[in-house]
């Protein structure tokens, strides 16, 4: 299994939800690009981290 953690910046805010686009590592490739979260559970928050694991 791999694992990697992946960090997204504010964007932007829509009507119920707020876009976080990717911050890739130096060097790589964005492995998502933008997610979409719902304001209720985002908040004010102006980075998230998100976790995502691959099985073999």
């Amino acid at each position: 299994m791999t694992k990697k953690t992946i960090t997204f910046a504010f964007e932007k805010e829509t009507k119920n939800s707020v876009r976080y686009k990717e911050v890739p590592e130096p060097g790589q490739a964005p492995v998502v690009g933008s997610i979409y979260v719902q304001k209720w559970f985002a908040g004010s928050s102006k980075e998230l981290s998100v976790s995502i694991e691959k099985k073999d």
